[in-house]
């Protein structure tokens, strides 16, 4: 659950408030062009995941996250360059793309005969870090300004990181077993 709420709040810290950070990148005319190559990302990350997902659950969580906070990073570092802001936003929808499917996965998986529970709790969790995204994106813009979004992003998406990467017996099993 930890993973979901770190991936889905880091998610709409920006996605909420990407006119606003985009405008201090100095892309407010191109809010449609952003939106348009997440999505267009986000589509095709949709299908790697369904591709691999059976083979590869774990691998493609991991990497989901890394590349979503390597895109974080590249989104604080390159705020002045739309050049970066397209690649990092383009990174950031693949790997977005299939993080429902990821996580309702291994959630399924790790609950076994109680995945109905445990679905219920994901959505719970994914809609709290979706409206926790508007709230904490507010206090930070509010505080530090929009700059601070890709650099809270990245805490978030590391804590989550970690989190999977450690989960590989229950939560991310390295390989798939009848607990």
């Amino acid at each position: 659950m930890f993973v979901v709420l770190a991936w889905i709040l880091s998610h709409n810290i920006l996605y909420t408030y990407i006119a606003p950070y985009l405008s201090e990148a100095g892309l407010t005319p191109r809010v449609d062009m952003v939106l348009l190559i997440f999505g267009i990302a986000a589509l095709v990350g949709i299908w790697v995941i369904g591709v691999l997902i059976d083979r590869i659950l774990r691998t493609l969580v991991l990497i989901s996250l890394a590349g979503f906070g390597l895109a974080s990073l590249a989104l604080g570092i390159g705020i002045s360059q739309p050049i970066i802001i397209y690649l990092a936003v383009a990174v950031w929808g693949l790997t977005f793309g299939g993080a429902a499917t990821l996580t309702q996965t291994a959630i399924a998986d790790a609950a076994g005969k109680s995945a109905d529970i445990a679905q219920s709790m994901l959505v719970t969790a994914w809609n709290l870090a979706i409206g926790s995204g508007s709230v904490v994106g507010a206090i930070l813009m509010e505080t530090f300004g929009v700059s601070s979004f890709p650099w809270a992003m990245f805490i978030l998406l590391l804590l989550g990181f970690l989190v999977a990467w450690l989960a590989n017996v229950y939560g991310f099993p390295s390989k798939k077993s009848n607990y």
